[in-house]
């Protein structure tokens, strides 16, 4: 009788104290603040479970220079604000973000992850990390046509390298 008792009370006070934690403002929430107790394992989880089940697995169009240029372009356009230029530090809004924004042509970055993931992670977003959703902004041969790009970044033509390379003549 006292087990179940201790049961009940455990699982009344959990969630009322975890109601608390929130509702009190004990919860960090500033993009300085450390990770939450378990947010970092749930996100992780949570995301490569949905994308493990949801990634294409084949690419949708062939690695050529033309692909790899044209996401070139499009890393410039839309990605390096936050993620960087290969060779360059990241911006100060990328540096304040949470998380950080992953710099993705420093070590391996997503460069080892295969095309459909990526593809995936640039088409829908990732909630809660400042990665946006570009399913509305770019076509699926744009998002495509990254995506293979950062799958080659380390043996990228000469003319897609100009693209996602920091421009150094700049003060």
């Amino acid at each position: 009788m006292k087990f179940l008792t201790g049961l009940i009370i455990g699982f009344l006070i959990v969630p009322i104290v975890v109601f608390f934690y929130f509702k009190l403002g004990m919860a960090p929430v500033s993009t300085s603040a450390d990770v939450m107790p378990f947010e970092g394992w749930a996100s992780r989880t949570a995301l490569h479970a949905r994308q493990d089940r949801e990634y294409p697995r084949t690419v949708a169009i062939p690695v050529t220079s033309d692909n790899l240029i044209a996401g070139a372009k499009i890393y410039k356009e839309h990605c390096a604000f936050c993620h960087g230029f290969e060779g360059q530090d990241q911006n100060r809004v990328a540096k304040g973000m949470f998380p950080k924004p992953p710099h993705l042509f420093r070590g391996k970055g997503v460069t080892d992850d295969p095309a459909g993931e990526t593809y995936w992670k640039v088409k829908n977003g990732i909630r809660l990390s400042g990665m946006p959703g570009f399913k509305g902004a770019l076509n699926d041969q744009q998002i495509w046509e990254v995506s293979i790009l950062l799958a080659n970044a380390h043996s990228l033509p000469p003319e897609a390298e100009t693209d996602v390379r920091a421009d150094t003549t700049r003060p």
